[in-house]
């Protein structure tokens, strides 16, 4: 029932669904103090902005962010032609098809930026893609995201053991596959590394998959265009043999380019369990 009330809800104009989505995400920022706060420390720890145009940056984040939970509704449940048009422009894509052409594998590197989720389903239209998903802490929640990804050639594997070997044997197929690379991953499983002049957890899994694979990487983001027109599929090549510190560094990169539709709500600084945050230096204790 509850699908067929989102398919429903598919047919609205994305611009209605985003509308929707600003006042979403304000009502979210008023009513949770907890997510709010975050979210302000966050942006304004990060040094995109200075204050002044961090109150400023601050409504079109909440408004983004918002944008970001509705828009899932057209993504996920929307018809196939509909979905398919979505993506207005693609710059980049040539990459893409370089590293095929060379039989290599693709780990397309998708931050928490923009609709992530049509940057994956752009990529599962025109070639095999598996992508790695952390299953929802509400149960109801996983069956739709499951059911919203898998479309196309689009395959998803949980963040298990099980999941990452699915994107071992589809790399090794020299299929394509996609990863959150800003996801903060559990304990043994991550380095720490500055993001944003804050150590932040890192996964080492990118590395690891490129220096087993021999595959390429490459940075996707779909960026969510105004008035409801769509997105616009920004690609870049990341360098072999990327180390987190230098993954964490071009992550920022295209952050500072696009800081309204960064989802600055997410914990990006938590300590996993059984980890230790690093010891800060001596000259910051003393300053």
């Amino acid at each position: 029932m509850l699908t067929g009330l989102l398919r429903l809800l598919a047919r609205v104009p994305l611009a209605w669904l985003h509308r929707a989505g600003t006042a979403l995400g304000w009502l979210v920022y008023l009513a949770s103090p907890v997510y709010a706060a975050r979210l302000r420390e966050n942006l304004y720890s990060s040094g995109v902005c200075d204050e002044a145009a961090c109150r400023a940056l601050l409504r079109q984040v909440v408004a983004e962010t918002g944008k970001g939970v509705t828009e899932l509704i057209a993504v996920w449940f929307g018809k196939d032609e509909n979905v398919a048009r979505a993506v207005v422009e693609c710059r980049g894509w040539e990459q893409a098809e370089a590293a095929r052409a060379a039989g290599r594998g693709i780990i397309f590197v998708t931050p928490h930026l923009g609709c992530f989720e049509v940057a994956a389903i752009y990529g599962a239209q025109r070639l095999p893609l598996t992508v790695l998903y952390r299953p929802p802490k509400l149960r109801w929640l996983e069956p739709l995201m499951v059911a919203g990804r898998s479309r196309w050639q689009m395959r998803v594997a949980p963040a298990t053991l099980r999941g990452v070997r699915m994107l071992y044997k589809a790399l090794a197929r020299g299929e394509a596959i996609g990863v959150l690379p800003d996801q903060a991953p559990g304990v043994g499983e991550g380095v720490w590394a500055d993001f944003f002049g804050r150590p932040a957890y890192t996964m080492t899994l990118v590395r690891r998959l490129q220096q087993t694979s021999g595959a390429a990487a490459i940075m996707a983001f779909a960026e969510r265009l105004p008035a409801g027109a769509g997105y616009r599929l920004h690609l870049q090549r990341l360098p072999d043999e990327l180390d987190e510190p230098a993954l964490n560094r071009a992550i920022e990169a295209l952050v500072r380019r696009h800081p309204a539709q960064y989802l600055w709500s997410y914990n990006r600084y938590k300590i996993p369990a059984g980890a230790q945050r690093p010891a800060r230096p001596e000259t910051e204790h003393e300053a």
